[in-house]
């Protein structure tokens, strides 16, 4: 025996090979699970609960394989230092195995930029407002004496004196700015002395002081992080979804002023990665 070979077969037959072949071809593709370019929206304000669903999303891609990249969808004016941090330390951990891409949508203002320096590229609008680098803190009461409370110590109370406070809310800023300095790198056209002033910039102005990488929206956001990934026919999943969180719902988190109207104050004090309007910053 010589060899094989196929019949001859008329022109009709061979159209309806062809067609066998090419149906058989999408049925394989329709079966090959595409890659996923997986969003996480942050748009509340950054505290307890919204970073334990962000940090849900963030596991959600760094263990499913499907998942090749992420993009970060901001509009947010930040939150308390702890939880953003926790956020950003998770996002670190994300990036060690996929590229993460950040799209600011009105704002990503202190603690949203904080997390955007996190990822590996950064888009804005040309009017959005970025930057705003910095800590904001109501100081704790003076210490004074109350008959009818009793405390171990003098600051027991209050958490410390004043000056110690300010002390804290210096040595976190110096960590923001470190963050700024490592994400942004030989990108970032602003000294040390000019970040720390915590000016916020609209978008093109962000780009040419290298707090952004382009200029564009979430689709070339998706875009970008599939090129660094690597992939190609993929398809784009919100991570709220895949990782089975219910729909986002805003927490008590701002300051209500007399008149029922919630303002950007935080509710609590302490220390924030928070941007506040000055129409809305509460008076003494």
């Amino acid at each position: 025996m010589k060899g094989w070979r196929l019949p001859a077969l008329s022109p009709r037959w061979r159209w309806v090979w062809l067609g066998l072949l090419l149906a058989a071809g999408i049925v394989l593709a329709l079966l090959v699970p595409r890659p996923i370019v997986g969003t996480i929206y942050i748009n509340l304000p950054i505290e307890a609960a919204s970073a334990r669903e962000m940090i849900a999303q963030i596991d959600e891609a760094r263990s499913n394989p499907a998942v090749r990249a992420v993009v970060l969808v901001l509009d947010s004016p930040g939150g308390t230092v702890a939880d953003t941090e926790a956020v950003y330390l998770e996002l670190a951990r994300l990036r060690a195995s996929k590229p993460v891409v950040s799209t600011v949508g009105t704002m990503a203002a202190s603690g949203a930029y904080y997390l955007a320096v996190g990822s590996d590229y950064i888009f804005a609008m040309p009017t959005s407002q970025v930057g705003n680098v910095g800590v904001i803190g109501s100081l704790p009461a003076r210490p004074q004496v109350i008959e009818d409370v009793a405390s171990t110590g003098p600051y027991k109370m209050f958490g410390g004196p004043r000056d110690s406070f300010l002390r804290q809310l210096e040595a976190v800023k110096g960590g923001f700015i470190q963050a700024v300095s490592l994400g942004r790198g030989e990108r970032l056209k602003l000294t040390r002395e000019e970040i720390a002033r915590g000016e916020i910039y609209l978008g093109s102005e962000a780009l040419r002081l290298g707090l952004v990488d382009a200029l564009g929206g979430q689709s070339r956001a998706v875009a970008q992080a599939a090129r660094m990934a690597h992939v190609a026919h993929y398809r784009v999943a919100d991570l709220r979804e895949l990782a089975g969180l219910p729909a986002a719902a805003a927490v008590p988190f701002f300051y209500m002023a007399e008149d029922g109207r919630a303002t950007a104050f935080p509710l609590e004090a302490g220390l924030f990665l928070l941007y506040v309007p000055p129409s809305e910053r509460r008076q003494p």
